[in-house]
């Protein structure tokens, strides 16, 4: 057990009874830079990440979810928290690879029976039937913002905000390693599978002549989407307002995979394929995320209690 390993009086996995939901301290005076200072860096992190909904992210009900705690734990207590959320990610990064290439193989065998893969044409069909110039020039710009050049601009737009606002350097680690997970995730399966796209004749231009499968679009746009609405949620206080944000970044995120069906660059299952991955990565971070905190969480109580180090 960890030196800094609180007494179970204080056991940083247990509900912490003193703090449902983030508040200010009394002695802080009611001032903007006041409250600005409360709410950045490792204070802000502890004070609002914590919580969603009066629910403690750090308390981790199942005996495997507090025994990654205890891992991340003893890593945290000798590397720092950072670089245990780094290290973290990393492994996950190279479980989300290994979750493509399981989930190619079950891909290609469904695909084969022709189980969900026989909506691909009919699907495709229909989208034919509801094209016309101006709603295909409008399904392209708008595809294009889940693009190569497009999702990125956003992702940085987004971080930049995050960064400057929390004056923690969590926004980075977190969105960059989900943006380098969802690229592992589309180039394997790219390249274990390598299925053709829709025939170019029932496509619209520009042309797209990499494979198919997963639609790289549609698991960009879940896993940004996805980690830009939880950052942004966890500082959202009501009810309201956190759905909303998850409803708008769910719809950005469905609509863009089916834009690439209608505009005849992915067959449905590559876009179903994608959504599956997206969300599974996406898990990975927010529980990577969540980790982190319980570290933070334990290194304030050591520090308070002089038995650790004082937080990074």
């Amino acid at each position: 057990m960890p030196s800094d390993w609180p007494t179970d009086r204080t056991n940083p996995l247990a509900d912490d009874q003193q703090h449902h939901a983030p508040s200010r301290s009394p002695n802080v005076p009611d001032q903007s830079g006041a409250q600005a200072a409360e709410r950045s860096g490792v204070r802000g992190e502890l004070r609002d990440d914590r919580f969603v909904g009066g629910r403690d992210l750090t308390h981790w009900k199942s005996s495997f979810g507090r025994f990654l705690a205890r891992i991340i734990l003893w890593i945290g207590a000798r590397l720092g928290p950072h670089t245990a959320l780094v290290l973290t990610l990393v492994v996950g990064i190279l479980l989300a690879v290994s979750l493509t290439a399981v989930s190619a193989q079950v891909y290609e065998s469904v695909t084969e029976a022709d189980g969900v893969a026989g909506l691909d044409h009919p699907l495709l069909e229909t989208a034919m039937s509801l094209r016309s110039p101006a709603l295909d020039a409008a399904v392209t710009a708008y595809t294009d913002v889940g693009g190569t050049v497009g999702m990125p601009i956003l992702a940085a737009v987004a971080l930049t905000v995050l960064v400057l606002t929390r004056r923690s350097w969590t926004p980075v680690i977190l969105i960059v390693a989900a943006a380098a997970g969802s690229l592992s995730m589309t180039i394997a399966g790219k390249r274990l599978i390598g299925r053709a796209r829709p025939p170019l004749a029932d496509a619209v231009p520009p042309y797209e002549h990499s494979a198919s499968f997963p639609s790289g679009h549609a698991l960009n746009a879940v896993v940004i989407a996805g980690i830009v609405a939880y950052l942004l949620i966890l500082r959202l206080h009501s009810t309201r307002s956190r759905v909303l944000c998850a409803v708008v970044a769910a719809v950005f995120a469905i609509t863009i995979g089916l834009s690439r069906v209608f505009l005849g660059h992915h067959w449905f299952t590559d876009v179903l394929a994608a959504w599956t991955l997206g969300l599974a990565w996406l898990a990975l971070v927010i529980t990577a995320h969540r980790l982190y905190l319980t570290v933070r969480k334990v290194r304030r109580h050591g520090s308070e209690s002089g038995t650790a180090d004082s937080p990074s």
